[in-house]
């Protein structure tokens, strides 16, 4: 990260609130680059391999949807969506896609750096030491974040993959969902419990159970690890 605090691709034709935001980027320690269409928005994360990408949903040559996409073919890189929609839909499409995060407009500077840095923790966090969990058909190791199932290694974004870890390190326990938005996202995550349920959906879509575990609903309550 050469001494800043991480490298920041902003993509946004908005020229106005790429100037306010990169100013606070900078500000709090960010290395910076702007972009205002979603061709160059490919070109430049390529050349510049950003630490996280901060995307709006509008935006022209290609949309945000499909650079996300395009991102999460090369990768894990975080990334932010940034859109002036309310609507759930394009929420829920975005995190389904691998989105880390969605900001609507207008947002205060300073709550997208909190929202930057969250993720980036839970990014960088150190996970060396835990243990590796062995269920039937599947192999969950949290010290290199890779799942093995039945055989073949399942990419899962980080998020994904320590939603599954947790339920499964407390197998049979049920949680809300606004206990796992505290324990795998953190205290500070301003999100809502949609999330949870879009995240459980996905790893749902990876790995569907094995002889003796299965993902769990517990209808008006949360979700289980359930080892039979």
């Amino acid at each position: 990260m050469n001494g800043s605090l991480g490298k920041i691709l902003l993509v946004d034709d908005d020229e106005n609130i790429c100037e306010v935001i990169d100013l606070y980027l900078k500000s709090s320690g960010f290395d910076t680059r702007i972009v205002h269409d979603g061709k160059k928005a490919q070109e430049e994360f390529i050349e510049y391999n950003p630490d996280i990408v901060l995307l709006d949903v509008m935006i022209p040559m290609i949309d945000g949807i499909d650079v996300l996409k395009w991102i999460r073919k090369e990768g894990q890189t975080p990334v932010i969506m940034l859109t002036a929609k309310g609507d759930t839909f394009d929420k829920v499409l975005a995190l389904e896609l691998g989105a880390d995060d969605y900001v609507v407009k207008p947002f205060e500077p300073k709550e997208l750096i909190a929202r930057i840095k969250a993720v980036m923790r839970r990014y960088s966090s150190d996970n060396s030491g835990k243990e590796i969990l062995h269920y039937n058909q599947i192999v969950i190791d949290s010290n290199s974040y890779s799942v093995v199932y039945k055989g073949k290694e399942v990419k899962m974004p980080p998020k994904e993959f320590e939603l599954l870890y947790y339920l499964a390190s407390n197998k049979n326990k049920v949680f809300t969902r606004e206990q796992l938005l505290c324990e795998v996202w953190g205290y500070d995550y301003p999100g809502d419990s949609r999330t949870v349920d879009v995240h459980i959906k996905r790893v749902r879509e990876k790995v569907n159970g094995g002889e003796n575990w299965s993902l769990e609903t517990v209808w008006g309550v949360g979700y289980k690890f359930e080892v039979k």
